[in-house]
């Protein structure tokens, strides 16, 4: 596995996003075949996972700390803070409040089994909490040995820059892929800037890169898709053309369309490391080789080329969602 810089940590190339093992994508496997799957990620040489309390909540920490205790030492562990949760886990708005921070914290601690958390993002960004006194409580939590790394989520350029003057950011995480590009310019000039490192999330499309969803993919129930605009029916038939230009690529790599949309992400600067999640075995292989695909600069144009005469149909969230992004 290759590696990579990601501001004050070296980690794998490619990482590992949980969540979808117990939230957003509807039943998956028992928890004996996740917690197997990642422990095979890291024999597979991922030293990055990704997880947050409200991914559950509370469940998916429980998981990815029972499976990585084996490991300690070994791997980065990345989760988060920043939403409000009720005793019976409704997610109500944001809490970026230092004592919410502190609480937090303690709690992560405890289901991830560690002694200290790798990297502790805030999820969202709350209006209502100065960041420089979120930014002081991750600090405090750094200088008391509980938390080595701060990070911030769906964070604007403004906001990053005057946390950044408190406690130093080691890492920003928002949704960046060939769909979804609008970290360009503004955040990734300001992270190269400030020696901070970037996690993009859903590089994948949350599976739409793939090909493998169509108009007329129905998804399960309580899948979370079904209430993204950008998956609807007609913005699905209508983004099918991003995909054929990918399947294009990939057919002449010798590629599945996957590598190539993580191939894309890699080659755009050498500090990003791209967080896909899956449950199945097979995916993970074919996740993790997309480090051994080339992109030279001739079809990196190519893509550039195609994808500016694509016009990429439907909103990331429903605006309600898309307000709690600082992007």
């Amino acid at each position: 596995m290759q590696m990579r810089a990601l501001g004050g940590l070296t980690v794998s190339a490619v990482g590992f996003g949980a969540m979808g093992m117990s939230h957003g994508y509807g039943p998956g496997p028992d928890r004996d075949a996740n917690i197997a799957l990642l422990r095979t990620a890291v024999e597979r040489g991922v030293t990055l996972f990704d997880t947050a309390e409200v991914y559950g909540p509370w469940v998916n920490e429980e998981l990815v700390g029972e499976a990585l205790e084996p490991f300690r030492g070994q791997v980065v562990i990345a989760t988060k803070f920043g939403f409000a949760i009720e005793e019976q886990g409704r997610q109500s708005g944001v809490d970026s409040r230092p004592e919410n921070i502190r609480r937090v914290a303690e709690a992560s601690l405890r289901r991830l089994r560690v002694d200290a958390i790798d990297l502790f993002y805030q999820h969202r960004v709350d209006p209502d909490v100065p960041i420089e006194d979120v930014a002081g409580a991750v600090r405090e939590l750094i200088e008391a040995g509980k938390v080595r790394h701060f990070g911030m989520s769906e964070a604007g350029t403004a906001t990053i820059r005057r946390a950044h003057a408190v406690q130093p950011v080691t890492a920003v995480q928002s949704e960046y892929s060939l769909w979804s590009r609008q970290p360009e310019g503004g955040l990734l000039d300001t992270l190269a800037e400030l020696g901070i490192g970037f996690v993009p999330f859903s590089p994948l499309g949350r599976g739409f890169l793939t090909g493998k969803i169509g108009a007329d993919t129905v998804f399960a129930e309580n899948d979370m898709r079904n209430g993204l605009p950008r998956f609807s029916a007609d913005a699905l038939a209508a983004n099918q053309a991003l995909v054929e230009l990918i399947g294009r690529i990939a057919d002449g790599k010798g590629a599945t369309r996957a590598q190539i949309a993580l191939a894309w992400l890699l080659a755009q600067r050498p500090w990003i490391v791209p967080i896909p999640g899956t449950r199945r075995l097979e995916r993970l292989d074919e996740n993790l080789g997309a480090v051994e695909v080339t992109l030279s600069p001739a079809d990196l144009d190519e893509i550039e080329t195609a994808a500016a005469k694509i016009e990429v149909q439907g909103e990331r969230y429903p605006e309600q969602m898309e307000r709690m992004t600082g992007l």
